[in-house]
């Protein structure tokens, strides 16, 4: 869940370095750090704890200049957020290591380079991997069979980068598990953990696969696998843009990508739907095959995509009368989950590298249990779009808040053509799949209506700044969209929020209702309301303050501790997408009255690589 960049050029790479950290920080920030070589072959490392903003800072004070550098990052693991724990690490004044990951078996390794004089100035598993290199160089060997060497007694998921000050002409990658790109130039070459970070350098990357080292200079790049035997990848052009990762006009990154939702759903619809119809040639060449063969569907994600597939879940049982199954994928991958006969494998992930999906996707894949792997991403360069037979791109664009929004919304409208696709192949009527492609091609309207409660959510939001906890309550398919709002006021607020299915409040929840616990509703105008309007009636016996959102006001009575916001409607199986929207809303403003961090949260970060 760290940001590694790395550059080689003719021209000083300090700015290079820095600008990438920025754009990295979504990944981690709690320190970051430089290495640079002089063109007197010094090294210079800066380190800072904290944000890239104070790395920058010491930098301002006391320039470094050199035409090769790596830089990092880092989201703690191994180690408190510490200046000796922050990257990059270094060997004898001499090689220099960032590392993405986990090395799991860094202790043993530790102590037989204990047993060989070297000495650790952190508490961190990278620094083992920085000590294990220098002692196969010690032995002669050049850099890249050195590191080949170390990362062949490595356990666990790193991306590496690795340069050695002696020899200042090449950085040395190394990829498993983790993600890690190559940027190309003219006489000059990148390196890094995402793509953004080199947006303004480059759109031409190559991608290293799992097992894959790599060789960088100035004028080439090199590909090897484990054995040194030589490798070619694609060279592929970024669609991406340097500015679609600027906060613009908005005050941060969370809000820009809440009014961007309507573009995106646009975006992510276009070119999907016919006149009455889903592409169903939008899943890919292979899907009339394995679309065949599914007779169930099993899916599989982590954190807010997972409750984008519990809405999926509904969706594709009432409109395909498919079985289908949700699981998170850190629980899915440690146990021995019976995938029913006939499954499509769907995973859900924003990034395509979040460790415990990608994990599960193997696993299910290596025990051919399944029919076929489709994913649903943002990321078209991502390890779990390469990795699956379908995919389904959502075409939110970059997302920095590390609180998702417009990722989480696009996830549901792409799960919902995927439903829709099932449906057709079952049987579901031309006349309603044809009502709900109106539905779908209304939706960011819809969506745009929803963005004009913000001054209205904005006043809400003092109702909340001072309190510690709160309740979410929804039925149906709208208990998923409870959870993720519940979700969005924990991650940037930090007030202890939680989802229950409105059914539910007499079976525990009800005794913590009282004046100091507000109470926020998700009520469409469906066939359950008049259950859920008796629920609201349970809160407020018990004194609780109820804030309502509904396509239904008129079937809602406001009145003394009943405060009711309305939705704009839509067909009720689209609506959880529409009364998402006022729900991170109200996560946002909570959190800036609150003072939080909104974008980067403590202790979260935004692509979660690591188990």
């Amino acid at each position: 869940m760290c940001g590694i960049i790395g550059a080689i050029a003719e021209r000083n790479v300090e700015p290079i370095l820095i600008e990438g950290l920025r754009r990295l920080e979504y990944r981690g920030y709690d320190s970051a750090g430089v290495a640079v070589v002089t063109p007197g072959g010094e090294l210079r490392r800066v380190r800072a704890v904290g944000k890239v903003a104070e790395l920058a800072r010491q930098l301002a004070a006391a320039p470094i200049e050199g035409g090769i550098g790596i830089a990092h990052t880092r989201w703690a693991t191994h180690g408190a957020p510490t200046e000796n724990n922050a990257h990059p690490h270094v060997s004898r004044e001499r090689l220099v290591v960032v590392h993405n990951g986990i090395i799991e078996n860094h202790h043993p390794l530790r102590e037989r380079l204990l047993a060989k004089g070297y000495r650790f100035d952190s508490e961190t598993d990278t620094e083992v991997v920085a000590h294990l290199v220098m002692d196969y160089l010690m032995d002669g060997r050049d850099l890249l069979a050195a590191v080949a060497a170390a990362v062949a007694e490595l356990r666990g998921a790193y991306a590496l980068a690795v340069m050695d000050c002696e020899h200042p002409d090449r950085i040395i990658a190394a990829r498993h598990g983790s993600p890690l790109v190559i940027g190309l130039g003219i006489g000059e070459n990148f390196i890094a953990s995402d793509v953004q970070a080199l947006l303004p350098v480059t759109q031409r990357f190559v991608q290293l696969e799992n097992g894959d080292l790599a060789t960088i200079s100035r004028s080439e790049v090199a590909i090897f696998d484990g054995a040194l035997k030589p490798l070619k990848r694609e060279e592929r052009i970024s669609q991406l843009s340097s500015a679609a990762a600027e906060r613009g006009q908005y005050r941060h990154f969370m809000l820009k990508e809440i009014h961007e939702q309507p573009r995106a759903l646009a975006d992510t619809l276009e070119g999907r739907l016919g006149d009455d119809d889903v592409y169903e040639a939008l899943l890919g060449p292979a899907a009339a095959d394995i679309l065949a063969r599914t007779q169930a569907v099993q899916i599989v994600a982590c954190g807010t995509s997972y409750h984008a597939g519990l809405v999926a879940r509904h969706w594709i049982e009432t409109l395909a009368g498919l079985p289908c199954r949700v699981e998170v994928a850190s629980e899915f991958r440690y146990r021995e989950p019976v995938v029913l006969p006939g499954s499509l494998l769907v995973t859900v992930s924003q990034s395509g590298e979040t460790a415990d999906t990608l994990a599960a996707l193997r696993q299910v894949k290596l025990e051919a249990r399944h029919v076929g792997a489709l994913c649903v991403c943002n990321v078209p360069e991502s390890s779990l779009v390469r990795e699956s037979d379908l995919v389904l791109m959502t075409h939110a664009g970059p997302e920095i808040g590390v609180a998702s929004t417009k990722a989480f919304t696009t996830q549901l409208v792409t799960l919902f053509l995927l439903a829709l696709v099932l449906a057709r192949r079952n049987g579901l009527d031309p006349a309603r799949c044809a009502q709900l492609v109106r539905e779908l091609r209304h939706l960011p309207t819809a969506v745009e209506q929803a963005l004009a409660l913000d001054g209205e959510i904005e006043r809400l939001a003092a109702s909340f700044a001072d309190k510690h906890h709160t309740l979410y309550l929804g039925r149906g398919l709208h208990y998923p969209i409870a959870m993720e709002g519940a979700l969005k006021l924990k991650e940037i607020s930090y007030i202890h929020a939680e989802a229950y299915p409105a059914g539910e409040l007499k079976h525990g929840p009800l005794a913590l209702v009282d004046a100091d616990m507000p109470v926020v509703v998700v009520a469409p105008g469906n066939a359950l309301l008049e259950k859920l309007k008796s629920n609201l009636q349970e809160v407020r016996a018990r004194g609780g303050e109820l804030y309502v959102f509904t396509d239904a006001a008129e079937h809602l009575e406001v009145g003394e501790g009943i405060h009711r916001f309305e939705v704009p409607k839509v067909d009720d199986l689209l609506s959880p997408i529409v009364h998402v929207v006022p729900l991170q809303l109200l996560a946002y403003h909570t959190a800036v009255l609150k003072g939080t961090d909104v974008d980067q949260p403590r202790n979260l970060a935004k692509s979660v690589t690591v188990e």
